[in-house]
């Protein structure tokens, strides 16, 4: 009896184990790497582009076909738009591995609250993908377009917001989940990278944009799109979005060129950069303090200056100093008088420094934000001065 008893205890445990029945086969889905959703009239239109296996397997491609293919349709509301590509793919769409999500400016300045609840209710969508928003042209027009080296389009765009973010801080890697938070959070809107087409758009989708070695059509990331609440109200220029990269605390890197005494320029490298914002409330009045501690390297130097001497490294400090604190003046001079968007979190500056008095003044902070007052002090600390130390161009001459 006992033995009967464990024999039928080890049977009811399979009863809890998963098995297969909602496996899907690699062959019976259509991999989406790259979705686009634009407004057009009162529709929503998708475009998903999808991986070809065939043309980007380890074996020899055929190189005949594309890469990637791009289906499209469109419906009264996301779900009902995606549900329809169903008609039109030869498979299953499959989100899991989604890299990119582009937002047709149409779409971005109507409001995009509506699109985002779809992707955060579905289950099989990932939260780790960018969402960026094309400028001047639709999603389609921006998913439609191949490009050179990288052979899925979703990919490029993916490389060039992370790399261009890291080394050039023009750029904001914004996922999902990030930008619910950011729209949710009380008095800050946000911000997403733009992506804009170069060239002729009607080359872009033609085989011959990735068979030259001049490519006539390319897809470049110029700047940060600013959101009021859930609506695109314009966009920051390279410097601007350089600029709300150092209040935010996510610059990695980037150059500054500065003028040099006796002519010519000299090029800094920042690698570390550390900002802190704190915000107060004095006699009813709001203002911020944002300290920005920074770490640069010598990258080039063409100019006559010796770098040996301890004032001349205090003269590239204090250039520096001056050149990130008149970015970050730019940055909010279009983002606080221009946009009047609380795009880089004041508000809840001053809320955690004193929850009582951010109360009194919360109704009021639309209104409060674009004359805020915002002290910036930058600390500059140049470390490095490369292998060689003065000017070889200069050298020589002399």
């Amino acid at each position: 009896m006992k033995r009967i008893t464990i024999i039928i205890f080890l049977l009811s445990l399979t009863l809890l184990l998963n098995g297969c029945w909602s496996k899907r086969e690699l062959n019976e889905l259509a991999i989406v790497m790259a979705l686009g959703i634009d407004k057009t009239d009162d529709e929503f239109e998708v475009t998903m582009q999808i991986v070809n296996p065939s043309e980007i397997s380890s074996k020899q491609p055929s190189g005949k076909n594309s890469p990637v293919v791009s289906y499209h349709a469109k419906g009264k509301s996301l779900f009902e738009a995606l549900r329809r590509t169903t008609a039109l793919t030869p498979r299953k769409p499959y989100f899991s591995h989604l890299q990119m999500l582009v937002i047709g400016e149409e779409l971005a300045a109507d409001g995009i609250n509506q699109s985002l609840d779809f992707l955060a209710r579905d289950h099989e969508v990932r939260n780790d993908f960018y969402i960026v928003v094309a400028d001047q042209s639709t999603a389609k027009e921006v998913l439609n377009v191949l490009t050179p080296i990288e052979k899925v389009p979703a990919n490029k765009l993916k490389n060039s917001n992370e790399g261009s973010q890291k080394s050039w801080a023009s750029t904001s890697t914004i996922q999902l989940d990030k930008l619910i938070n950011n729209l949710s959070s009380d008095g800050k809107s946000t911000v997403l990278s733009t992506i804009e087409i170069v060239g002729d758009k009607k080359l872009g989708i033609d085989p011959t944009n990735v068979e030259r070695i001049e490519t006539p059509v390319i897809l470049v990331y110029t700047g940060l799109s600013v959101f009021k609440e859930d609506k695109l109200v314009g966009q920051l220029n390279e410097e601007e979005s350089q600029g709300y990269n150092f209040i935010q605390d996510e610059l990695k890197s980037t150059i500054e060129i500065m003028s040099c005494p006796k002519g010519g320029n000299l090029s800094t490298e920042i690698i570390k950069s550390k900002t802190k914002v704190k915000g107060k409330i004095i006699n009813g009045t709001p203002s911020i303090d944002v300290t920005i501690n920074v770490d640069q390297n010598v990258g080039e130097v063409e100019c006559d200056i010796d770098l040996s001497k301890i004032k001349t490294i205090h003269m590239i400090n204090k250039s520096t100093s001056k050149l990130i604190k008149d970015k970050i003046k730019k940055s909010l001079d279009s983002i606080q008088k221009k946009y009047q968007a609380d795009v880089v979190g004041f508000g809840e500056a001053i809320h955690r420094a004193d929850p009582k008095e951010w109360k009194k003044i919360k109704g009021n902070w639309e209104s409060l934000f674009p004359e805020l007052k915002v002290n910036v002090k930058v600390n500059v600390n140049t470390r490095g001065l490369g292998t060689v130390q003065n000017s070889l161009l200069y050298k020589t001459k002399e």
